[in-house]
């Protein structure tokens, strides 16, 4: 395989994989947002984690394409390298999803407080005289 058509893989499967996010998105859309969020997060990992297929070449391939080709047809220890690639890609994702959460909740409480006290005053300045 030429470097050409190891990119031209590469950006096919790109596109693939970001169309199924899509339609990944779409579905779990009616869920409850925390739970929505973590699977969607799970999916791109799933997804989009490389793994490493030949060290002397360094050529990458998705690790799920990997850890599925290798457990069904049980050869090479690559299964075993794309699980520590997906378990360490996924650990790093769920930590910047969390911390995006903790900074993401006390700016939506303030904003929620602030909405509920305009609200609040909203109907005492229709009832109160103008001068």
């Amino acid at each position: 395989m030429i470097e050409n058509d190891y990119l031209l893989a590469w950006a096919i499967y790109a596109c693939a994989a970001l169309g199924l996010l899509l339609v990944w998105m779409r579905l779990t859309r009616w869920m409850w947002r925390w739970l929505r969020e973590v699977l969607r997060v799970a999916a791109a990992v799933l997804l989009f984690t490389p793994t490493l297929v030949d060290p002397s070449r360094d050529l990458l391939a998705p690790a799920i394409a990997i850890g599925a080709l290798d457990l069904g047809f049980q050869m090479g220890d690559s299964l075993w390298r794309a699980l520590a690639d997906l378990s360490m890609y996924g650990l790093i994702a769920l930590v910047l999803y969390l911390i995006f959460a903790a900074v993401r909740w006390p700016i939506e409480r303030w904003l929620r407080e602030r909405a509920a006290e305009k609200a609040e005053a909203e109907p005492r300045a229709r009832l109160e005289p103008q001068a």
